[in-house]
Order: C-alpha cells, then sequence, then structure tokens
C-alpha cells in the first residue's frame, strides 16, 4: 500500500473547515494506505503556546481524530514529539536547506508580518515539515493550496539529498482533496476558516455545542439578496454556506440550490445549522467518551512505537550516507 502522512497543529480548536477539509478524508485513506497521522505538536511551538493549552490541545485533537473515525488499528496516530527522530531528521535536512527557499515561503510571510520579533523555529519548520514527510518514505500527502510550497521544497531535498547520498527517498506526490472541501470564515468568505482567528464567531468548532452552532451560523455575514445559488464570485458569503451545508448534509450544490429556491436566506440558514449540528453530535459524544475513557495515552503510545520503527530506519539510514559513526 502506498504510504499517506498528514497531520494538523494543536494550536487551537479544531474547526469544521478541519473536519470537512482533511480529517474525513484522513477517515477514507485508511482504508486503502498505510497512513500516519500526526497531531504536529513541534510545529505547534514555532509560535508562543501556553503549556497547560498545548497538553489539552494536543490531547483534544487526537481525540477528535478517533471520534472522526480514524481507528489506531488501521493508522498511526500519534504526537509528533513521541517520536524523537523527527526533530533530529529535521535538523538534518535543514543543513541541506538552502536560505533563499526558506525566504520564499509564503506562511512564513504571513505569519511574520507585522511582528517586531519572529523566533527563528518560525522560518526553519519548513525543513522539520520535509523530515515528517521523509520519515516514512511517504508516497501521498494531503495539501491545501496553503502548504502546496512545503510539499515543493520537500520534493526538491529529497532530489538533493538522494544526487548526493544515493537514491534513498520517495519523491512524495501531492494528494488533491476533493472539490469543493475549502470551507471559508464565516465573517470573511474571502478568509479560510481558521481555529487561530481572533474572533470565535469566524469558525465553527468541533466542539461547538448545538446552540452556539445555531448562533454562530444565524450571525453568518451574508449579501443584500435573498438567493440561494452558487456563485463564489458574485455571492461569497452564500457559496461558502451553501459549501457547508453540501459538505454535512451529502447533498449536491444543485440539490442545495433547488431546495431552498425562493425560501430567503432566514430557512436556509437554519438548514445549514441542523445540517452542522447533526455531523458534528455524534463526534462530539464519541470525542467525551474517548477522553473519559482514560485511554488516550496508550492509544497515542501504540502509535508513536509503530511510526518510530519506520522513522528510526531512515534516520539511521540518512546519518550513515552521510557520514556519522552509528
Amino acid at each position: 500500500m502506498k504510504k499517506v502522512l498528514s497531520g494538523i497543529q494543536p494550536s487551537g480548536q479544531l474547526t469544521l473547515g478541519n473536519y470537512i477539509g482533511a480529517i474525513r478524508n484522513f477517515v477514507e485513506l485508511q482504508h486503502s494506505h498505510e497512513c500516519y497521522f500526526m497531531v504536529v505538536d513541534l510545529h505547534a511551538v514555532t509560535t508562543p503556546q501556553e503549556p497547560e493549552a498545548l497538553r489539552e490541545n494536543s490531547a483534544s485533537v487526537a481525540a477528535l481524530y478517533l471520534a472522526s473515525g480514524i481507528d489506531p488499528q488501521k493508522a498511526s496516530v500519534y504526537l509528533q514529539s513521541h517520536v524523537p527522530a523527527h526533530a533530529e531528521l529535521g535538523w538534518l535536512m535543514t543543513t541541506l536547506t538552502y536560505m533563499g527557499e526558506l525566504e520564499r515561503m509564503t506562511q512564513f510571510k504571513d505569519k511574520s508580518a507585522g511582528k517586531s520579533s519572529i523566533g527563528s523555529g518560525l522560518f526553519v519548520y519548513p525543513a522539520l515539515m520535509v523530515a515528517d514527510i521523509l520519515a516514512y518514505n511517504t508516497d501521498l500527502v494531503p495539501v491545501g493550496d496553503d502548504q502546496k510550497q512545503h510539499l515543493e521544497l520537500t520534493r526538491d531535498l529529497a532530489q538533493r539529498f538522494n544526487q548526493r547520498f544515493g537514491d534513498l527517498f520517495t519523491v512524495p506526490e501531492p494528494y488533491i482533496q476533493k472539490v469543493g472541501a475549502r470551507i471559508m470564515s464565516l465573517d470573511d468568505a474571502s478568509s479560510k476558516m481558521s481555529k487561530s482567528s481572533p474572533n470565535p464567531a469566524s469558525f465553527i468548532s468541533m466542539l461547538d455545542a448545538p446552540d452556539v452552532i445555531r448562533k454562530k451560523i444565524s450571525r453568518a455575514t451574508t449579501d443584500s439578496g435573498r438567493e440561494v445559488k452558487f456563485d463564489p464570485a458574485n455571492k461569497p458569503e452564500i457559496s461558502n454556506l451553501m459549501s457547508i451545508y453540501a459538505g454535512c448534509s451529502g447533498l449536491s450544490l444543485q440539490e442545495v440550490e433547488a431546495k431552498y429556491e425562493g425560501e430567503g436566506y432566514g430557512a436556509f440558514k437554519k438548514g445549514v445549522a441542523e445540517a452542522v449540528v447533526s455531523l458534528l453530535e455524534p463526534i462530539q459524544q464519541r470525542y467525551y467518551e474517548i477522553r473519559e475513557s482514560g485511554q488516550l495515552d496508550a492509544i497515542l503510545a501504540q502509535g508513536a512505537e509503530k511510526a518510530a520503527v519506520t522513522a528510526n530506519a531512515t534516520l539511521r539510514e540518512v546519518k550513515q550516507r552521510m557520514g556519522f559513526r552509528l
């Protein structure tokens, strides 16, 4: 089976966008691929994190993976920091990465904009992402638009290493996610729904209570019309709500249009809210069962142990080829 690797930062509560755009695809991929799904806590600390919040968010992300349907018997679920080979291989990849390659990374530019001081980890962390992927000789990497540059860097470094030290690394390919999987902010349809947004009303957390979800949807930005029509150029806010409805209900965008023809935005927003609630309530129930069971740490330890077998073997081979005494 081809290998798939992906991960989500525990830098806040996971959103509906994380589920529709990523986690749901993880659940599907585990049945046909060898999968490694990390909680990328080492990436999270490239920006300041409160220690207790990081610990809680790391457990929350892992539990939401499981509650969403990722089976730890089929896929490795673990914390990135629990497999030290990631950090060591990340350093080795940093030594092979050129300054110019890191300076071109748009994510660094975006996250550092307007800040007076920036940690060097934020600058070099793409090399750690390269190590994450290459540690397992990953074939496919699910990526969104904001991560395409990082995958291109991974491909470049895999080829650079192979040319200098002999063929070792698989050159990974992007796994293109389903059309319409990009969920935008509730208050600004030009930006992606983000768990790090300072405005909680702009995103739906996977753990938001039903009444909170209903309130957020009811207050979501719309236009001055009343036609429920998918037209991202002219009706971006309504188009985003339609994408949410379709992503949660399984209906096509055309079916959503037909269902709410002539109904106006009030009835449509109520329908969106109920679709979201119906999707998330069972996940939330499983989430709290997992957290209360006391089994999460054992599951993560099992996932890390399994992942480390492959990552350690890769790291050892890299160090041997680079000339380290083993």
